[in-house]
């Protein structure tokens, strides 16, 4: 090697350590909870719940004036067990589950790779407004939404008006798929106010599953009173069935500890003679770091079949 070569590698390992964090941490956060839930009709019964989850956050900034930050999640089973295990792992019941990094400026917005559980520009508002009520262990079908894939690249924006927020996302796709893209902004503007607007492509490996995701959310809190509505439309290409997921929810806050909240959702699909309609009325008292949560669910139509199905459950769960 002859010396400018050992001169240009120098200035490189130079410039390379130049800019390594200067100033980091890492913390771990933690959560855990248990309960009991009640099912009706066939399918009933009471059983126990649990759950716990560690959260490592760590970053620094680097000399440049960026800064970088990790997340990485320990949840024992969450990503299913077999088939649906983690796939980073391929194991069942994994612990491993959603991880993350970030590169960010006061500048230049910030920027974050998921390595897996990221959520694209639209999907991170898709939530109903009352709370995925359709996800409480009723056998209902998850509604559809644009690209969850691992790989996800997110970009928040600098800050382009005061109280907007604008993020922007693509996820590569691989041999089975073609990539997706996706927008959304939230507008707190108006006191009480927030406002938030998502669309995004379809991108699977389901034929006739292509096609784009749109949502449309707001919440106007007043005094102790919170209303919510969101709207969700899947429009699919080809002769796949459209679908629209539609919620409301009220809340009242009794006290700072205390609230009550009524919310509904209605699923609709094309080609579907029912609809999936659930309703639930819930409890929640936090004192310090622990919350008791009380809820009863009735729903109608799961799977878009005839019949009724109901459930109580109560919880408590921790922060630490």
């Amino acid at each position: 090697m002859n010396k400018f070569k050992k001169i240009g590698l120098t200035a490189l390992a130079g410039s390379l350590v130049a800019t390594t964090a200067y100033a980091g941490a890492v913390s771990v956060a933690g959560g855990a909870s248990m309960g009991v839930k009640n099912n009706s009709g066939t399918d009933g019964g009471k059983s126990w719940t649990m759950g716990n989850q560690l959260t490592f956050t760590g970053g620094g900034e680097l000399d440049n004036g960026m800064n970088v930050s990790i997340s990485f999640i320990l949840d024992q089973g969450d990503n299913g067990l077999g088939a649906t295990a983690n796939s980073t792992t391929a194991a069942a019941g994994a612990p491993f589950d959603s991880h993350s990094i970030t590169v960010s400026s006061d500048s230049l917005g910030s920027v974050t790779m998921s390595g897996e559980g990221g959520s694209s520009a639209q999907t991170a508002l898709d939530t109903t407004a009352a709370g995925d009520i359709w996800d409480n262990g009723f056998g209902a079908s998850s509604p559809a939404a644009s690209d969850t894939a691992s790989g996800m690249l997110l970009y928040t924006l600098p800050s382009i008006m005061d109280e907007l927020s604008v993020q922007a996302s693509y996820s590569a796709g691989g041999k089975s798929k073609a990539s997706s893209t996706a927008i959304g902004l939230t507008y707190t503007g108006v006191e009480g106010l927030s406002a938030s607007y998502g669309t995004g492509e379809l991108s699977t490996t389901t034929a006739n599953a292509s096609g784009d995701a749109t949502t449309m959310k707001a919440s106007y809190a007043m005094g102790s009173f919170t209303a919510a509505y969101s709207n969700t439309e899947v429009d699919y290409d080809g002769t796949g069935s459209d679908e629209e997921v539609s919620s409301f929810k009220l809340s009242y806050t009794v006290t700072d500890d205390l609230s009550v909240t009524y919310g509904e959702e209605t699923h609709e699909k094309d080609g579907e003679a029912v609809d999936e309609e659930y309703e639930s009325i819930s409890a929640s008292y936090t004192t310090g770091g622990m919350t008791v949560t009380a809820a009863s669910i009735d729903a109608s139509g799961t799977n878009h079949t005839a019949g009724d199905k109901e459930r109580w459950k109560l919880g408590v769960s921790f922060a630490f």
